[in-house]
Formats: C-alpha cells, sequence, structure tokens
C-alpha cells in the first residue's frame, strides 16, 4: 500500500513515513492510492473478532510496511483492558429503538481520541525505533486532541510535543487535563485566539520546509493517516454490534468540527461497509452543515467563529476535509490545490453541482445543533432513560433524531464523557454529581503549566527552539 497527496505533488510513499511527517511536502493530506476492498465474505469473517483482532485485520490492509507481528504488538498494547476498561473497547449502547450511542471515551483521558491516540503513541513509538529516528509533535487543540495526544506520548522516547490550545476557550477539566502534566517532553501553549489560529499556526511550520527538517516536525492532529486509520476500526465494531446480517444497513451521526472522526466513518463505507448515511452534527459553527446541504463551503475567519458550549467543535476550517473533497472531484489534484490555496487565502468555493453527488453516492447528511438544543437533549436523555452525554454527543443525538428516517438504524458517535464539561451538564439538568474516573479526582486543583503566547508563529518556532536541539544534518 502506498500513500499519495491529495495535491498531487508527493512521491508515493509508505505508511510508516507517512505516519511521521503530518502534511504532505505539496501542503495536501496524505491518503492511500486506493481503498481496499472489503467483500461479504471478509464482513462475515470480521464479525466474530475481538477489537484488537478487527484492529489487525484492518490495519494490516493499510501499514503493509510494518511487519505483521510487529502491528499485533503495537495494537495489542493499545487496545486493551488496562487502558480502556474493558476488552470491548468501544461498546455499544441503546437508546431508542434504532437509536444507539458508540461509547468512544473509555480511555484515560475520557474522550474519543484515545481511541486513535493510544495507537499513534505506540506506533510513533515503534517507528522512531526502527528509523533511529526523533520527532517534534506541533499540535492544535479545541479541547480533546491534545490532552489524548498528551497521555498518549508522555514520556515516549524520540518525542517531544508542543500543543497549541486556544487561550481561555476549553473546559476546565479540559485545561486541567492538559496543563497540569509534568512530563519533561510536553510543553503545552495557549494561544491568544481561537482554535483556527491554532490550526494555522501549525500549518505554517509545517509548510516551512526548512524548519520542519531542521526540527523533525510531525502532527497528532487529524490530518495525520494514523488517527483515521485507528478510527476506521470503531465504525466496523459498531456495525456488527447492531447488525446480525451483511444485508442491515446502519447509519452514523457523528459530532464534527474537524471532519476527521466522520472522514473516517466515509472511508470504511468506501471499503465497503454497509453505512446507509454519514450524518455531520455540527454546533453553532455550521461551516460543515452548509456545505453538506447547500454545496457552498466557506470557512469563517476566528473573529466570526463562536465561543459554544460545545468548545471541541468550536472550529471553521475543517482540516480533513480535502480528503474528501478529493475523492468527490474524482481525484482532480489540480482543482483540489487551487481550492485550497483560496481557503488559506480566506477564501470560500461552490460545489453546490455535485450535491447529487455529495448526498447520493456519499451518503451524507448534515443537520446543526445550538446552546439551546443540546440543553434540551441532555436533559431530556436524563429524565427518560437516566443517560447523561456530554454536549457534542448532544449535539449528534439532536440531528439524528431529527433527520432519522422510518426504520433507519443510527449510530451516534460519542465525543466525550460528561465530567469533562460539568457546567453545561449542571445548566441542563441541575447541580448533580457527575461520575468521574478515580484517576481524574482532584486534577482541577493541581499547579497547571501553561505557556501564553500571542497568535504569531514565530514565537511558537522560538519554543520549539529553546526546547528542542536543531538537526543540524539538515
Amino acid at each position: 500500500m502506498k500513500y499519495i497527496s491529495t495535491r498531487g505533488q508527493t512521491a508515493p510513499m509508505d505508511f510508516s513515513d507517512v505516519l511521521l511527517m503530518g502534511l504532505a511536502p505539496d501542503g495536501g493530506l496524505m491518503l492511500p492510492e486506493t481503498y481496499p476492498q472489503i467483500d461479504d465474505a471478509t464482513l462475515s469473517e470480521w464479525r466474530s473478532l475481538s477489537y484488537s483482532e478487527l484492529a489487525l485485520a484492518i490495519m494490516s490492509k493499510f501499514a503493509t510496511d510494518i511487519p505483521a507481528a510487529d502491528l499485533e504488538d503495537i495494537i495489542q498494547r493499545t487496545y486493551n483492558t488496562k487502558t480502556f476498561g474493558s476488552a470491548d473497547i468501544t461498546p455499544v449502547r441503546k437508546l431508542d429503538d434504532n437509536l444507539y450511542v458508540l461509547e468512544l471515551s473509555n480511555g484515560p483521558t475520557l474522550a474519543f481520541k484515545d481511541v486513535a491516540m493510544q495507537f499513534l503513541g505506540n506506533a510513533f513509538e515503534y517507528v522512531l525505533k526502527q528509523k533511529n529516528k526523533r520527532i517534534t509533535i506541533i499540535g492544535a487543540t479545541s479541547g480533546d486532541t491534545g490532552s489524548a495526544a498528551e497521555y498518549a506520548l508522555r514520556g515516549k522516547d524520540n518525542i517531544e510535543v508542543f500543543m497549541l490550545s486556544p487561550h481561555g476557550k476549553m473546559s476546565a477539566f479540559q485545561r486541567a487535563q492538559m496543563y497540569s502534566l509534568t512530563d519533561a517532553n510536553i510543553h503545552n501553549i495557549a494561544i491568544k485566539g481561537m482554535f483556527d489560529d491554532c490550526q494555522d499556526i501549525v500549518k505554517a511550520l509545517q509548510q516551512d520546509a526548512e524548519f520542519k527538517a531542521q526540527y523533525d516536525l510531525g502532527t497528532v492532529n487529524s490530518i495525520n493517516w494514523g488517527r483515521i486509520l485507528a478510527q476506521i476500526v470503531y465504525y466496523f465494531k459498531a456495525y456488527f454490534a447492531v447488525t446480525n446480517s451483511n444485508d442491515d444497513k446502519v447509519s452514523f451521526s457523528v459530532p464534527s468540527g474537524n471532519f476527521g472522526n466522520i472522514c473516517a466513518g466515509h472511508i470504511a463505507r468506501e471499503m465497503g461497509l454497509p453505512i446507509g448515511r454519514l450524518i455531520v452534527a455540527t454546533n453553532e459553527n455550521d461551516v460543515l452543515n452548509d456545505f453538506f446541504n447547500q454545496g457552498k463551503y466557506q470557512p469563517r475567519a476566528a473573529d466570526n467563529t463562536y465561543v459554544t458550549s460545545s468548545p471541541s467543535m468550536d472550529i471553521s476550517k475543517a482540516s480533513n476535509f480535502e480528503r474528501f473533497v478529493y475523492l468527490l472531484l474524482e481525484k482532480d489534484t489540480a482543482r483540489v490545490h487551487e481550492l485550497f490555496d483560496g481557503v488559506k487565502q480566506g477564501q470560500g468555493f461552490d460545489l453546490s453541482d455535485v450535491m447529487s453527488a455529495i448526498n447520493d453516492q456519499y451518503g451524507f447528511a448534515a443537520g446543526k445543533s445550538t446552546h439551546e438544543d443540546r440543553l434540551a437533549t441532555i436533559k431530556d436523555l436524563y429524565d427518560t432513560h437516566q443517560d447523561l452525554v456530554d454536549p457534542h454527543t448532544a449535539d449528534g443525538i439532536k440531528v439524528a433524531k431529527e433527520l432519522q428516517q422510518a426504520g433507519e438504524v443510527i449510530v451516534c458517535a460519542e465525543t466525550a464523557l460528561p465530567a469533562k464539561f460539568a457546567e453545561t451538564i449542571n445548566e441542563a439538568v441541575g447541580q448533580i454529581e457527575i461520575a468521574r474516573p478515580a484517576h481524574t479526582e482532584g486534577l482541577e486543583d493541581l499547579a497547571q503549566h501553561v505557556t501564553v503566547l500571542d497568535n504569531d508563529a514565530n514565537l511558537v518556532a522560538e519554543q520549539i527552539r529553546q526546547h528542542v536541539s536543531a538537526n543540524t544534518a539538515a
């Protein structure tokens, strides 16, 4: 399996090289030349597999340059009861007839990002050792990616982590998870701005070829193919959990800001998983909702991005979206390059002429949820089912219920555990005691370590220079 760029100017590469790279040298995103096709017989074989066995079966089709025994070892060290609390890893629970929640938040930081990030941490360490290399991870987070990455990479050999977050925009729990870490290889930087500003800085440094080579820059943001690969697995697992036959179709409702999680579902569908619809659920930052309903993509500037009660989706430029547009435009790399160069300059684009392909061929739908919607959804689920969900998951459930068709089975992808967003939960249902794992007790009381910087890529570059020795061979 070789990997190519959405912009067509990068030579085909192996999985291990793509894993360490982040953005392609031409500014695009890496993805497989083709997606493996899974037939009915293989689906039937996979139904009875454990999570780690299924992960090995799927990942081995993509990570073909890693020996099978080594890949199995990475997966076994990632997906186990110690890390995720049960052998199921991502269990499914029923809410109503034909409506389910896919539990993705049983990892160490209580968010769905752990499922991919724990794999990424172990894969990074393995590949770096094999290649006798080091890596400087620079990432941006709107809330959950940062802590998941830091908990996956803390103390890892040959890895330094610089995580950018929007100053004052995350929940108290999210800030405490990240900023309380004291591992020497973890560096938290709060940027005076929005998540999109943080993401722009990451991309600017990734696109500085000389700086990237000098400091061995990589990324753990959802642009990293390794994360997308890890997330593909739980779409298959969830499908098997709620069906008895490969003739059944299942739809997924996914809270989405950066388009990473639902991009994995899109790839699972392209591989042959019988997914009916992929429902994009946005918050008030509804750029993706507009695109999937109107075909028009118009990212907002940071000062026009709303600060909401589902902060992990306070994003107006979906960095994974390019992978889908590449396929939508029938792999026209020149057109993709043109469109996303325009996005970088603050422009949008109009693909309303291919709306039928967006909805019918690729099965996308979308809806929007507001603060009042998520409060009402949280309260209704709590009152009716004694089921507590976080604000982002509430967005996904609200949109799923709103768009659900007769007889349609929908699995809603969980974003995080409610404990990470106590303020919003209490606003919705009143003051209650919200269950939280023992290892998070007293987290908000710990000393916090963070460097606050103006919105300037040069200031972040200087932090990296201070903490990482330059690669003089670069």
